[in-house]
């Protein structure tokens, strides 16, 4: 691939959202063409089924068929929108990928991590980020931090301090390939160190 392909990943109300665009917009004003893009979405298709597995209208929703749902629009989200993207040399910077679903249904749903990795692996022709940034703080802050629940914020606090752990814990099997951050530190703080270590991820290729 041309391009730089970061994700962010955390649980409810980590602030990826806010450092995601601070990313952005800095790589922006070092000359880079980004595209920022989130899942599930990204694609017409793709926010259809993000408004079905996020609705409370679907409570109860079979975890196993929530899982293909993400898969399928992941795989959409990439043919059409990163991979492309990577294609053209852009930086593409997304809020939640694939260990998203392993954290959510392969651990805190109990599918089998494996399982749900290898069906999103599939999906995407086995596109994985250059960069992983995971942002992490106990579910009970950053719940708090969420106004108007969608269907899986609503999950038990245990349901959410299972994925908190799970993305240490992918974090912890490839080093290399992550970035961990504390996100209960000052915004700036955080943001800075995001943009040193994609400086590093950018050096790296020059």
């Amino acid at each position: 691939m041309a391009g730089l392909f970061i994700a962010f990943e955390g649980g409810e109300g980590v602030g990826k959202s806010t450092q995601e665009a601070i990313l952005g917009a800095y790589l922006e004003q070092q000359g880079h063409t980004v595209v920022r893009t989130r899942e599930p979405g990204g694609t017409p298709a793709a926010e259809v089924i993000r408004n079905l597995v996020l609705s409370h209208d679907y409570i109860g929703l079979n975890p196993r068929s929530e899982a293909l749902l993400f898969a399928a629009a992941r795989g959409d989200h990439v043919e059409r929108i990163i991979r492309p993207a990577l294609d053209r040399g852009n930086i593409v910077i997304c809020d939640r990928y694939i260990d998203s679903s392993v954290a959510y249904q392969g651990y805190a749903r109990e599918l089998g991590v494996d399982r749900v990795r290898n069906l999103s692996l599939w999906a995407t022709n086995h596109l994985i980020p250059d960069l992983t940034i995971v942002l992490t703080i106990d579910p009970e802050i950053s719940l708090a931090r969420v106004t108007n629940h969608d269907r899986l914020e609503s999950e038990p606090l245990e349901y959410h301090r299972s994925v908190t752990q799970a993305f240490l814990d992918l974090a912890a099997q490839e080093p290399s390939r992550y970035l961990v951050l504390d996100a209960s530190q000052d915004r700036d703080h955080i943001a800075q160190v995001i943009q040193q270590r994609v400086n590093q991820e950018l050096a790296a290729r020059s």
